[in-house]
């Protein structure tokens, strides 16, 4: 009877792990398959800002949780537009404080570089 039990149970064990190995093989070839670049709108900087949750931590003339746009703008130049679009799509630290920026996956490179040439377009 327990040769039985044991077989019985090992038997569930091989299906189980052959389950969760597929599961897991569907799973990652779905996550492959659904990671795509973000579409490009046709929105300018500032608009795609305002449908973002850019002004609850930026303005453009106070300096609220992160800079203010023209604290940035005075910062950077035209020659920084990938370094800060890529910061507006991944996130980062460090240069304006100790609280991070969120990232924004959903943003495209194109519209990451509208939303700074916004930005830069407020230097002083």
């Amino acid at each position: 009877m327990k040769k039985i039990l044991l077989a019985g149970a090992f038997g569930l064990m091989i299906i189980s792990c052959s389950k969760k190995e597929n599961t897991a093989e569907v799973a990652a070839s779905s996550e492959t398959a659904a990671v795509s670049e973000p579409a490009k709108t046709n929105l300018s900087g500032d608009q795609i800002m305002e449908t973002l949750d850019c002004s609850g931590c930026h303005s453009v003339n106070e300096r609220m949780i992160g800079p203010s746009y023209k604290e940035i703008a005075g910062k950077y130049s035209e020659k920084d537009t990938e370094l800060l679009a890529s910061k507006i799509i991944e996130g980062g630290s460090g240069v304006w404080g100790s609280v991070p920026m969120a990232a924004h996956p959903q943003v495209s490179k194109e519209d990451a570089k509208k939303m700074v040439e916004y930005i830069l377009s407020q230097k002083k």
